[in-house]
């Protein structure tokens, strides 16, 4: 893996691989990006030569230490006279570059992907993996040019300003950046016969994000406060725990008040309505009496069962990043609250669920966790001793909310009644036994 990198004294230099050894060397050329591009342009040639192993470091580089070093090695591993020497380490000549192998692996892997995914899978590439090994053999892709390539990522800054150095790429975004290129070499690994060098890379650890769910108190003056047309919403939203994209992908179709569920089948991003997040997620949620209220108020008098039940005056369904801009960020700031994610009103339903002393099971399927293992994990310091598991505890906390009081007093449960039934009598067994003991002769 090449490139053109700059030293404390602002002078660029060369970076790249030659016979297995990192090779540097240094200019007398500013940072610039007239220089960049000329320099650019000579490296190309040295990683083509490199690649044909026609590579000659004396001529790019007279004087250095190590093209005097690269021509002894050539002296120590030339052949009888009239044969050209063996090279040290010659290139996998066989394996396409990089680029051409990805053309051909995104394409005949994308039928298998969500829009969303592949826009994600083709963001990282062109962002990241493609400036990196576009230019190299797929087979010469080794564990030092990708550990190198993901310290380089370590470096990188997101949205630098003038006034701000912007934000380091996170532990989980590095690690989705080279999950994708285990992917691709993997699948490289498995059609030209080398052994994928990404295969014993671990994963950085990645930090335990807390949640940050509001309280009930919050939910209520949230709900009193936003304006009007978003009142309905986000009662739904904070007492069913439906994702972003799954409540603006609902339909009038997935409305089903006699059984008070809704049948979650299909999201909306990105301008896209598509399949769910995964099959796990394809569920039923119960209604509340509150969510049960929001959604009669919002039904409109036109049956329309492909009309979209959360959307704008134009019949489209709500955009998330307009939400957070227009309206869920402006209603925090007005309410004094800590800024969060609208996703937050998931962790708050999961949080109010468990304090109404509903079963672990329920919860997770409600949320669209095909295990409790997640549930757990995230909201364990939430979980509470549990017993019902039919969701009415969660409705008649969340209707007294709403209707001006608690019901019932979250976590706590009506006393047992004593057991007055009388015990059993076991069966009087006869005083005397008679057992006729035979001895044989």
């Amino acid at each position: 893996m090449s490139s053109i990198r700059v030293r404390s004294n602002g002078k660029l230099f060369f970076d790249f691989r030659y016979l297995g050894e990192r090779c540097r060397e240094q200019t007398t050329l500013p940072d610039t990006a007239a220089n960049r591009r000329k320099m650019e342009t000579v490296l190309k040639k040295i990683e083509g030569e490199i690649a044909l192993n026609t590579f000659d470091y004396v001529r790019y580089f007279p004087g250095s230490a190590m093209a005097a070093r690269f021509a002894e090695l050539s002296q120590q591993t030339a052949g009888p006279k009239g044969i050209d020497p063996a090279p040290i380490m010659a290139p996998r000549s066989n394996t396409p570059l990089f680029r051409d192998f990805v053309v051909t692996w995104k394409t005949e892997k994308q039928v298998e992907w969500r829009h969303s995914y592949r826009s994600a899978v083709e963001s990282m590439l062109d962002t990241h993996l493609m400036p990196a090994f576009e230019d190299m053999p797929i087979g010469d892709i080794d564990r030092a040019a990708l550990l190198a390539f993901r310290t380089r990522l370590t470096e990188k800054r997101l949205c630098v300003t003038k006034t701000s150095e912007g934000r380091p790429l996170t532990a989980t975004t590095l690690n989705r950046i080279m999950g994708i290129a285990r992917q691709i070499l993997d699948e490289g690994a498995l059609r030209h016969d080398y052994v994928n060098p990404a295969l014993k890379i671990r994963r950085l650890k990645t930090k335990r994000i807390e949640i940050q769910p509001f309280s009930m108190e919050e939910v209520r003056r949230i709900i009193d406060t936003v304006r009007p047309d978003y009142r309905n919403y986000l009662t739904i939203r904070f007492f069913t725990g439906m994702r972003s994209a799954e409540a603006h992908g609902l339909r009038w179709k997935h409305i089903d008040f006699e059984r008070r569920e809704i049948l979650i089948r299909e999201t909306y991003a990105n301008g896209r309505t598509e399949y769910t997040k995964t099959d796990g997620s394809q569920r039923e949620v119960q209604m509340s009496q509150p969510v049960m209220e929001a959604l009669r108020k919002l039904k409109p008098a036109k049956d329309d069962p492909e009309a979209y039940v959360f959307c704008t005056r134009k019949g489209q369904p709500i955009d998330n990043p307009n939400f957070n801009t227009r309206v869920w960020a402006p209603l925090l700031r007005y309410l004094q609250l800590r800024p969060r994610r609208p996703y937050q009103m998931r962790h708050t339903c999961a949080t109010l669920w468990l304090a109404a002393g509903e079963n672990p099971q329920w919860i997770a399927r409600q949320l669209g966790h095909t295990t409790t293992e997640m549930l757990f994990r995230t909201y364990s310091r939430y979980v509470p001793n549990l017993t019902r598991n039919d969701g009415s505890a969660f409705d008649r906390m969340v209707t007294g909310a709403v209707n001006g009081g608690f019901t019932e007093t979250p976590g706590t449960r009506p006393a047992a009644k004593p057991d007055v039934t009388p015990k059993s009598r076991s069966p009087r067994l006869p005083r005397k036994l008679s057992v006729e003991i035979r001895h044989d002769a």
